[in-house]
């Protein structure tokens, strides 16, 4: 701290006049001050005063009257008395009237400037009270003069807000003067560098890791707290304010407040020092694992909310984080406010504890009933129920089930017959009402298939079942090309003749031998369920109506000795 200090608030410079004082004296006073020019400081003494004027006689041909209002303080106490002898500024000799202006006040300013430009010269340390924010700073009271202190003038390090400082007393040097504009610049800075220069080598030897220290919070910013430690300043980061989540160190803190923190880091190379406030007491996190153990459900309260996810505070300190995938079971990809909201209590189960890291993983959905597995519980595979439509995809349909949760019918399992991905939802619509058969509940996968056409018999399957692969049937000539034709076996029921099964003999275009709306007898070779496919061929009905006629024959001879030969039974056959 430097020894060169002035407080530049001005109080009454006056003293009683001194009768002691020769006659000869005053006459030289007064013969001095006779030439004094308008402007000039001079002295006078209180000859009388009145409720509302003061008589000063400043050795002048007139006396000269100043109101008593200048001569009160802060207070509105009046500083003189008659008699008193006081520093006073002459404004005109003869204001027309034979009277002599005088100000008091302006006396106190041109003192003032007088004042401040020595100690700016010198370099002096002044006094003075701050009294208001302006653009780029904030204004000082300096006696009877107004200050300006700018912004990046204030402190050592950068400062934002700068309310903390209002109505208090500041030192500061004078670096800049300018009276024609009335302008006077001061530094706070230059103060606080010469004191931090001082008091930081001091403080320096004494610091340490580990070490409990006093500081004032000098400036709060969104990381965090800085703290001046007396010569260092140091930074409480937001992470070490507090056990429990701090959204901004205001929360917690006040620029002025005194508080005790722990160094936690020093590097005196950089003169850097972190601090902890948080360290001071004993972490909530300690044995966390013990008495938070998996799988266990816990009550806490929703303390922030994230597009990922909600933070749960389960203890004093102690934070959770349950991720959106984990706060319901049907709605993975919803915001978390659709869910809860801050204060909210909520019922978890903790999901995983990282005591070294300070993270828990909780899951809201866990804590209620699985639908998925309540599903599987009260239904079976087979079992008829009544849905409705959520939404119509490419792929199928899906259902709303009991639980809240959703079920799948896919294309393949809405008809039996063989349409068009748009032809088979076309007769469908968002919020109809329907009966399905469940087809599967994979509770672990969360997924229940379902289906429409298996609450009807299939008519391919039905005639399939009753006319295996080897039947002869009939049927009717509906399509006809070169390649072959399709034939009508049933109602909904087709089957493919290839020309080359026509005859045994080669024939180049199927519809010069087969004609549209022909009944021809057919034999099915094939029989594809998939692909709902029915191969027929002609040629092969004769080699069919042979064996059939061969086993007859072979039956008929074990059980009689009759003459029938292979030929008649032959056409035994071809007869029916």
């Amino acid at each position: 701290m430097s020894a060169n200090r002035k407080s530049l608030i001005i109080t009454g410079q006056h003293h009683k006049y001194n009768m002691s004082e020769s006659f000869s004296e005053l006459f030289e006073n007064s013969e001095s001050q006779q030439n004094v020019k308008v402007g000039a400081l001079i002295m006078g003494t209180v000859v009388s005063m009145n409720r509302e004027k003061a008589v000063i006689n400043v050795g002048l041909k007139s006396e000269g009257f100043i109101s008593l209002n200048q001569f009160k303080d802060a207070h509105g106490e009046l500083e003189i008395a008659e008699g008193d002898v006081v520093e006073v500024a002459l404004e005109s000799i003869d204001d027309g009237l034979g009277h002599t202006l005088l100000s008091r006040e302006k006396a106190k300013r041109i003192k003032m400037w007088q004042e401040l430009e020595a100690a700016m010269n010198s370099k002096e340390v002044v006094t003075g009270v701050v009294t208001g924010s302006v653009k780029g700073g904030l204004t000082v009271d300096i006696g009877v003069i107004k200050a300006f202190l700018p912004g990046s003038l204030v402190d050592v390090r950068p400062v934002k807000d700068f309310d903390y400082l209002q109505g208090q007393e500041i030192e500061a040097i004078v670096i800049k003067m300018d009276e024609v504009r009335n302008n006077i610049v001061i530094s706070r800075k230059a103060v606080m560098q010469e004191v931090n220069s001082a008091d930081r080598e001091a403080l320096l030897e004494t610091l340490e890791e580990g070490k409990e220290i006093e500081g004032i919070v000098k400036n709060l910013a969104d990381y965090g707290a800085f703290v001046d430690l007396g010569g260092i300043d140091g930074l409480l980061h937001i992470t070490d304010i507090s056990w429990q989540r701090v959204n901004h160190p205001s929360e917690k803190l006040s620029i002025g407040d005194k508080i005790i923190v722990k160094i936690l880091n020093y590097d005196k190379e950089k003169m850097r020092v972190s601090l902890g406030l948080k360290q001071l007491t004993p972490s909530p996190w300690d044995n966390i694992s013990e008495r938070l153990p998996i799988g266990k459900k816990v009550t806490g309260e929703v303390s922030n909310l994230t597009d990922y996810g909600a933070f749960v505070r389960i203890e004093e300190g102690v934070e959770g984080l349950v991720h959106v995938s984990e706060m319901d079971w049907t709605n993975a990809n919803a915001r978390p406010s659709k869910f809860v909201k801050l204060g909210q209590e909520v019922e978890v189960v903790v999901l995983d504890v990282q005591e070294a890291k300070h993270r828990i993983s909780l899951s809201m959905k866990q804590a209620q009933e699985n639908p998925w597995e309540a599903f599987e519980g009260n239904f079976t595979k087979g079992d008829k129920i009544n849905v409705v439509v959520k939404s119509i995809t490419d792929f199928g349909l899906f259902v709303g089930l009991p639980g809240g949760i959703d079920g799948l019918i896919h294309l393949a399992d809405i008809s039996w017959e063989k349409q068009s991905a748009d032809q088979i939802v076309s007769d469908f619509s968002k919020g109809q009402e329907l009966d399905v058969v469940i087809l599967n509940i994979d509770a672990e996968k969360e997924r229940i298939s379902l289906g429409i056409k298996q609450l009807t018999e299939d008519d391919f399957s039905q005639y399939a079942n009753a006319n295996g692969k080897g039947s002869i049937v009939k049927g009717t000539a509906v399509e006809i090309n070169a390649r072959g034709a399709v034939i009508e076996l049933a109602e909904g029921i087709t089957g493919y003749l290839r020309v080359s099964e026509i005859s045994q003999d080669r024939i180049e275009d199927a519809s010069t031998v087969i004609k549209q709306g022909a009944e021809l007898e057919v034999v099915i070779t094939q029989i594809d369920r998939r692909t709902r496919k029915i191969a027929l061929s002609i040629k092969a009905k004769d080699s069919v109506e042979e064996k059939a006629a061969m086993d007859n024959y072979n039956a008929q001879s074990t059980e009689t000795t009759g003459s029938s030969t292979l030929g008649d039974l032959l056409k035994q056959a071809k007869d029916k």
